[in-house]
């Protein structure tokens, strides 16, 4: 077999994969300034993969919402004025890395549950699973 053939079936195989790539289907819940820029509360969203970095990838090529949810630096995904914690946090403590960070008072959640508390955006998710895009609307006296 030609260095050629063989080259040609690889990418056949790699067409092949990718095609047959997995998709998974979420509820996907906005609220806040979110739902204002996609227009609703709720919808179903079907995109390639399954984790939840691959969803937010998906979905804000389809919605212009990253801006308001993922911060791009540590300044952005820090809230200041907030209490100092205590020496000894009870649980487990962390936030995403740098990159993966939300908004100061942005979140995203998988079925309730914060995703630092999970495994940040390598999440995997399931079809039927719910993700909430949270960006409260903030009101200042």
């Amino acid at each position: 077999m030609t260095a050629e053939a063989t080259h040609d079936q690889t990418t056949d195989s790699d067409r092949a994969a990718e095609s047959a790539a997995e998709t998974t289907t979420v509820t996907v819940r906005c609220t806040g300034h979110v739902r204002e820029a996609v227009g609703t509360h709720e919808l179903e969203f079907t995109f390639e993969g399954t984790q939840l970095q691959a969803f937010l990838e998906t979905f804000f090529e389809d919605y212009d919402v990253e801006e308001l949810l993922i911060a791009e630096t540590e300044e952005e995904a820090t809230a200041h004025g907030w209490a100092e914690p205590p020496e000894e946090l009870p649980g487990t403590w962390r936030k995403n890395p740098e990159g993966e960070q939300t908004r100061t008072y942005a979140r995203v959640c998988v079925n309730g549950k914060f995703n630092e508390l999970l495994d940040g955006f390598q999440t995997e998710l399931e079809d039927g699973d719910r993700v909430a895009l949270i960006y409260p609307f903030m009101f200042c006296c």
